[in-house]
């Protein structure tokens, strides 16, 4: 009988974990496009900010500086100074407590020596090198020292080897020393050609105890990089010390370094890994805190801690060119904030990869572009959330006028692409059996051609016109989103409630345009002067004369009144406030819908007096309506006006 352990799933992601719901990012995406901003900028704010519990960037951002904080604040990084000092004074007060209470003219000889020796400890102990100690005690101290800035410098180099060398034997010593020689021999060999994959896993066989680093590098490269990133930051370490201090850490080292027998070739060593690596950041000092001491590894340890959060920051901030999520080390991530971290990065990739394989976005990462499914996405989401805010109950908008269909005819057809009439299921899977797709225990199979759908009464179609304002005052008013949002919503709902109706959305500032379905989304308010709606009117009437059998249903959203009309060479004149000329011009378009019995609904977005008296006039002269909703809700204005035409219509 099988036994079951059962506890915290504590490595990765939650394996439970519902799927992402791509679906919502396009919604949070539309949110900021609907407000401005081009896919590719509202990606990247997506991204910073995090979606559906999953922190972004600036959530991992703020943990980064956070954690720099705390590495600077782990102390000073003059340790090593501070306690080869306190050895040597200890180490000179055994001696003299040995030397005092002996008479003799050598005492004495030897307490001047004590006496004369410089305040510098660099200066002392290579004075002392020669010393024969009358103290034992004094002698285990003085040894203790050596021990010690032989243990740091090697520290400097190699993480871990100040604890790894603790009471080391000469055998240990002899090992370190045939270790560097190997590696500089490695690295010799790569310079020249010669080095292979083998040779780098027999060496780490020999020596991968030295290099405790997590992961374990995979071969010389990756060793490469770990050794020459402590070195930039033992380096930057000795420039954030005072002269002073540089100066007698440096004797210090040089020291320990000639008595160790490895000057030359950790000098080699140093030398191969700058050349390597000349990237790195060899140079500069670093602001360190606290009151405790740090060894020199502790402290080449903080600096380079320091100089990976300062490349994570980097990375995180993306703030240069190209920048994109893949820059991310997700090594660096894991060592700096943990595994949660990871997971939200990688959820955050996800976000990103999804929403290209899914087919919403499209495009390089400089130059994003929303492809016709997104758009569709956000229509879908504008007209759920124009409903949402304007209707009394989910639903009740539509039911009885939704759709094309009427009643049904009992004849059917072959399915095309874009049917929206029920499926006739019995003819459908006649046609799969005639066709030789059913055999004895095997399952129907079905294809395209076997479908088809219940003829139904065609119901009247209607010609739609939305004429949206893109002047500047749109945006000065902060009344943009609400028109881009009702522009989106009411073609969505005409293409999927109402698919044989002929759909045109206008935008007007000194000249008017259609604009495609597929370029609402990223539709931007015209940094221009002039509100041109005889243009916009203009291009309407081509569109009702086209579809001239159609009901006419011509909707327009304006905060301004007209300041721009088209000239007989077909320039824009602009005129403020507005002239005689481009009122009559407007009015006499305004005519021209009306003898084509196309009634104007204007939807007013301002309180201006001139304007309404304007306005006032088109409904006078047209007989349409003026419709003077808040800003936020005149996408359900809009869609009801539509609805409720559509209805008497079909």
């Amino acid at each position: 009988m099988n036994r079951f352990r059962y506890g915290e799933y504590d490595d990765g992601p939650d394996p439970l974990a519902p799927p992402y719901d791509v679906r919502s990012a396009v919604d949070e995406l539309g949110r900021d496009i609907m407000a401005g901003a081009d896919p590719m900028r509202a990606l990247r704010d997506l991204l910073r900010r995090g979606t559906q519990g999953v922190r972004g960037l600036d959530d991992l951002l703020r943990d980064v500086r956070r954690r720099r904080e705390q590495v600077r604040s782990r102390g000073r990084l003059d340790g090593t100074l501070e306690e080869a000092r306190a050895l040597l004074d200890r180490a000179l007060g055994q001696e003299r407590a040995e030397l005092f209470p002996d008479p003799s003219d050598d005492a004495r000889m030897r307490e001047a020596e004590l006496d004369s020796l410089p305040e510098d400890t660099s200066a002392a102990v290579r004075r002392l090198a020669d010393y024969r100690w009358r103290s034992p005690a004094a002698a285990q101290s003085f040894e203790e020292l050596r021990d010690l800035l032989r243990r740091e410098v090697l520290d400097t180099r190699f993480q871990g080897m100040k604890d790894a060398l603790a009471g080391s034997t000469p055998e240990d010593m002899q090992r370190v020393r045939e270790m560097v020689d190997a590696l500089n021999g490695m690295l010799e060999a790569d310079e020249r050609g010669e080095h292979t994959q083998a040779d780098f896993d027999r060496f780490m066989d020999a020596y991968g105890d030295m290099f405790p680093d997590e992961p374990r590098p995979r071969n010389l490269e990756e060793l490469v990089d770990s050794l020459a990133r402590r070195a930039a930051a033992a380096k930057r370490m000795m420039d954030s010390l005072s002269p002073e201090q540089r100066a007698e850490l440096q004797d210090l080292m040089d020291e320990a370094d000639a008595r160790s027998g490895m000057s030359q070739a950790l000098e080699r060593l140093s030398g191969a890994l700058r050349a390597r690596r000349p990237d790195l950041d060899w140079s500069g000092g670093e602001r360190m805190e606290g009151e405790q001491g740090l060894g020199m590894g502790d402290a080449t340890t903080a600096l380079q801690e320091l100089a990976d959060l300062a490349e994570l920051d980097t990375a995180l901030n993306q703030g240069y060119a190209g920048a994109g999520l893949d820059d991310v080390d997700e090594e660096a991530v894991r060592r700096a904030l943990g595994r949660r971290a990871v997971d939200d990065l990688d959820r955050l990739r996800a976000v990103e990869r999804e929403l290209r394989e899914q087919g919403y976005v499209e495009g390089s990462r400089n130059r994003l572009r929303l492809t016709p499914k997104a758009v569709r996405r956000l229509g879908e989401t504008a007209l759920r959330e124009v409903f949402a805010a304007n209707t009394p109950r989910p639903g009740g908008h539509a039911d009885d006028a939704a759709g094309h269909s009427g009643e049904a005819t009992g004849a059917t057809r072959a399915w095309e692409f874009g049917d929206e009439e029920p499926l006739d299921v019995v003819r459908t899977l006649r046609n799969a059996i005639g066709r030789g797709g059913a055999r004895t225990g095997r399952p129907i199979r079905m294809h395209p051609e076997d479908f088809e759908v219940a003829e139904t009464e065609r119901r009247d179609a209607a010609a739609v016109c939305l004429l949206v304002d893109l002047s500047y005052s749109m945006a000065l008013r902060d009344l943009w989103s609400s028109a881009k949002q009702t522009a989106m919503a009411l073609h969505s709902l005409v293409t999927t409630r109402f698919p044989q109706d002929a759909v045109q959305v206008i935008g007007f500032s000194d000249y008017a345009r259609e604009l495609p379905p597929n370029g609402l989304a990223e539709l931007s308010w015209e940094p221009v002067q002039g509100t041109n709606l005889q243009h916009a009117l203009l291009l309407a009437g081509r569109h009702l004369d086209r579809h001239s059998d159609f009901e006419p249903i011509v909707l327009v959203v304006t905060d301004g009144e007209p300041t721009a009309h088209l000239q007989r060479d077909g320039s824009a004149a602009f005129a403020w406030p507005p002239s005689p000329e481009t009122t009559a011009a407007t009015l006499a378009e305004v005519d021209r819908m009306t003898r084509r019995g196309a009634n104007l609904n204007v939807f007013l977005l301002a309180d201006d007096p001139r304007l309404e008296r304007f306005v006032d006039e088109v409904a006078r002269r047209n007989g349409g309506r003026v419709v003077r909703p808040d800003a936020d809700r005149l996408g359900g204005y809009v869609v009801r006006d539509f609805l409720s035409r559509r209805r008497r219509a079909g």
